[in-house]
């Protein structure tokens, strides 16, 4: 059974690296693309073009988002009692401790900074399959 995995990106480079070191590391992974956060909510809501999209796994969300920011995209995912069990993290270029605090605050599962550096980041998704995709019990599919 594959992991269903939702990344909320808006950066075509970033999506493209995700999805690159997603596929030598984890054949089991799925990875469903919204490119902004209104998308990512149609998504998760099983809205217009994504009436059947599968409820993931795991969110992977970037705050600088078009459209609606990732802030708002996750305050309504934990306020949604239907999504709120699905582990978001937050994976952005931002280090500012008020981003940080009000991640948190909304209560995300973890908070990432993306590293410029091409094998940084590599590791960085390295690391996220390797523990939430492979060491963390992750909630049945209701």
């Amino acid at each position: 059974m594959s992991i269903q995995v939702l990344l909320v990106e808006d950066s075509p480079g970033d999506v493209r690296l995700t999805k690159e070191v997603f596929r030598d590391t984890n054949m089991d992974i799925h990875l469903h693309v919204a490119s902004d956060g209104l998308e990512a909510m149609a998504f998760l809501r099983q809205k217009g073009d994504h009436v059947n999209a599968p409820r993931p796994d795991l969110i992977l969300l970037d705050l600088n988002l078009p459209k609606m920011d990732g802030r708002q995209v996750l305050a309504e995912i934990k306020e949604d009692a239907s999504l709120k069990t699905i582990p978001t993290v937050i994976l952005t270029t931002s280090e500012s401790e008020v981003d940080i605090v009000k991640s948190y605050q909304l209560q995300a599962n973890c908070y990432l900074s993306k590293p410029v550096q091409l094998d940084a980041f590599e590791n960085i998704v390295k690391s996220i399959n390797d523990f939430w995709l492979t060491k963390v019990k992750l909630p049945h599919k209701r």
